[in-house]
């Protein structure tokens, strides 16, 4: 008589929870998720709804470019392992240029109605508020940068350590038609188009040096809200405040999320902006753009004020200014194991960015493999995580291990420095040979080319 196997439990219905929860129930087990969002009282600082899912700061899931961008590589992955996410996703994107960007509420309906459709999904709305009752002995913990303090408490005590958070920041969302179309303009850079066909899915705003300057002296100077306890927190680099990125020098910006390369402005093709501001879609009516690069911890009213100072926006309306939230992650080489369990408490399991890796896909990538491990050892099968040379194993090969000796582990998101190396080639298929300045690039498709091969290998072996 064949046994059915145990409920498995999963703590957090973010992208991390939402795709584990799935792919357990697709591998026929029965799942219980647990999301305190939708509990009377219960809330944290930066959702603002109980979807599961809910993206709480850009829409987007970034390059979607499988060949020569590791992001759009972990994206392929996620697709050739029947990713919810992904699946979501594509179903409901928005205009993004080269990247993935979604309409954040029907991408979290989406995902919210499979779930609850699924025969082998319970969702069950409460908060687990401490260590998961003894008797769960599969557990999968997703509960992301914003896990309840009682459970963090509780985490701590477990593995002794002193801190698991640290900073991140919002983009502010400007309502679309309070953008002046008399000075910004639609172009993606270097009119590259995305998944959805769109090469002008982005709102250019230019700025000339005197303006480039002023807007930078009123950054430095505006009042920044005061955190107090949380001051002595780190930022994690890949999404630095704008007036932090702006203290690192006055050039920093013009080199980061306000370089002009590659736009050109139709009204004056012969003068190069000094630096420009992009706006990207954020819903699938275009009604709403998300300052690209933007997240701040100045307080709102100096936010109007200052980012009203750029061309283009001198009269924009915010649908929702920035913030900020704090972050929460393990020391995950020290603590959790190749399976991604708790050394010191093997019955639970981490998922999304409490293990360390940043990102929206990143975060879903381990839920996605959590789920598979945490599934398969309840049908009592034996399952490694992927090769290291996909973008996948990658991931897991850094947040077990994979940062310098001797260095804090920090979070980190999907790039090709952590898959294997190649050589980059110097012919091609055909044997002609490559331009110098284009081997880099067609490096990065062999290593594409390369983890695609492997991660198909471990999923058809596994299946």
């Amino acid at each position: 008589m064949t046994v059915s196997p145990q409920s498995i439990h999963v703590i957090g219905g973010g992208l991390a929870g939402s795709e584990a929860a799935w792919q357990i129930a697709q591998a026929g087990v029965p799942v219980i998720l647990h999301e305190m969002r939708g509990v009377p009282g219960v809330k944290t600082d930066a959702h603002h709804t109980d979807g599961l899912a809910e993206l709480v700061c850009s829409n987007s899931f970034r390059s979607d470019d499988w060949e020569h961008n590791a992001v759009g590589l972990l994206h392929a992955e996620m697709r050739a392992l029947d990713s919810l996410i992904m699946a979501c996703g594509d179903i409901n994107q928005v205009p993004a240029g080269g990247a993935l960007a979604v309409d954040r509420d029907a991408f979290s309906q989406a995902v919210t109605t499979k779930l609850q459709a699924h025969p082998l999904v319970t969702i069950v709305r409460e908060e687990i508020a401490g260590l998961p009752p003894k008797e769960w002995d599969n557990v999968i913990v997703a509960t992301g940068p914003l896990t309840s303090p009682a459970l963090a408490d509780a985490i701590l005590k477990a593995t002794g350590e002193e801190s698991l958070s640290f900073f991140d920041a919002i983009a502010p969302i400007v309502h679309a038609d309070s953008i002046d179309f008399d000075i910004a303009w639609r172009q993606s850079r270097y009119d590259k188009e995305g998944p959805g066909g769109d090469a002008a899915a982005y709102v250019n705003c230019p700025m000339n040096k005197a303006e480039y300057e002023a807007f930078i002296d009123a950054l430095l100077s505006g009042p920044k809200a005061d955190f107090k306890d949380w001051e002595h927190v780190p930022y994690f680099d890949g999404c630095l405040p704008i007036e932090v990125m702006a203290e690192r020098g006055r050039e920093t910006l013009r080199h980061g999320p306000m370089k002009p390369v590659g736009l050109t402005n139709p009204r004056d093709r012969l003068v190069k902006s000094h630096a420009i501001v992009q706006l990207r879609q954020d819903n699938a009516l275009g009604t709403l753009f998300n300052m690209v690069g933007f997240q701040t911890k100045l307080k709102h009213g100096a936010q109007a004020e200052i980012f009203r100072m750029i061309p283009g926006l001198q009269n924009a309306q915010f649908a929702r200014l920035g913030g900020l939230h704090r972050n929460t992650y393990l020391n995950s080489p020290r603590l959790l194991d190749r399976q991604l369990r708790l050394k010191a408490m093997p019955r639970l399991r981490f998922a999304g960015q409490v293990t360390g890796v940043e990102g929206y896909v990143e975060s879903a990538a381990m839920g996605l493999l959590t789920g598979r491990l945490a599934a398969a050892q309840a049908l009592g099968r034996d399952l490694a995580p992927p090769p290291a040379d996909t973008a996948m194993g990658a991931l897991v090969e850094h947040i077990t291990g994979g940062h310098l000796e001797g260095s804090k582990f920090q979070p980190m998101n999907i790039n090709y420095g952590l898959l294997p190396p190649l050589e980059a080639p110097k012919v091609d298929e055909a044997g002609v040979k490559i331009p110098l300045k284009e081997r880099g690039r067609a490096k990065k498709r062999l290593m594409s080319i390369r983890a695609m091969n492997s991660l198909k290998a471990w999923r058809d072996a596994a299946a």
